[in-house]
């Protein structure tokens, strides 16, 4: 079993994943999204490596942190969660973020990945809750901004999205209310 890998990028696969050269030899690596768009041809790259066995492949999976692996292993341990559906989750949003929407029974952020249904997010919700509640509210600001993205993330938009929103506010904002209009004028146009 492979558990890491260093080596330089040198491109992604037709299947979309990424190519690491390690000494001349070229290890497809199915990674998040986010960590794919990090990588630049011919940079050094350390991944932590999931490595997955079927019947019919050998499948490995990269990560820049072992908290993303740690992740990953996590939501593969829930029923009916295979590897490519976890990274599908952890294309979605940033870790904490789902960390924390899980802990609080939010299962909207799953529901936004491709074969994932309401009762599959339900079930990961119910499956991972109790092992994430120490995330409720870990790194989630605090006062109004920190009500402000909550309500924001209930309405569908994910956490980063939100706290830019939040940053380029009128500090003469004051109130939730107010700051939640703002940033939904501000979202609005950013779509727009």
């Amino acid at each position: 079993m492979i558990g890491k890998l260093k080596g330089t990028f040198d491109g992604t696969t037709p299947e979309n994943a990424v190519l690491i050269d390690v000494n001349g030899v070229g290890y497809c690596v199915r990674v998040p999204l986010a960590s794919a768009l990090s990588m630049q041809g011919g940079q050094p790259v350390s991944l932590f490596i999931h490595t997955a066995v079927r019947e019919d492949a050998i499948d490995l999976y990269g990560f820049l942190s072992e908290e993303e692996l740690s992740f990953f292993k996590l939501l593969t341990s829930v029923s009916g969660v295979g590897p490519k559906t976890a990274i599908g989750i952890l294309n979605v949003s940033d870790i904490k973020s789902l960390k924390r929407a899980i802990a609080q029974g939010d299962n909207s952020a799953l529901t936004k990945v491709f074969g994932i249904g309401k009762k599959s997010a339900e079930r990961i919700v119910v499956e991972l809750r109790d092992k994430l509640a120490g995330e409720k509210d870990s790194g989630a600001p605090v006062g109004p901004d920190g009500e402000v993205i909550e309500a924001l993330m209930a309405l569908g938009y994910r956490a980063d999205e939100s706290r830019q929103a939040l940053k380029g506010l009128d500090v003469k904002l004051v109130g939730v209310k107010e700051r939640l209009s703002a940033a939904l004028k501000t979202l609005g146009r950013a779509s727009a």
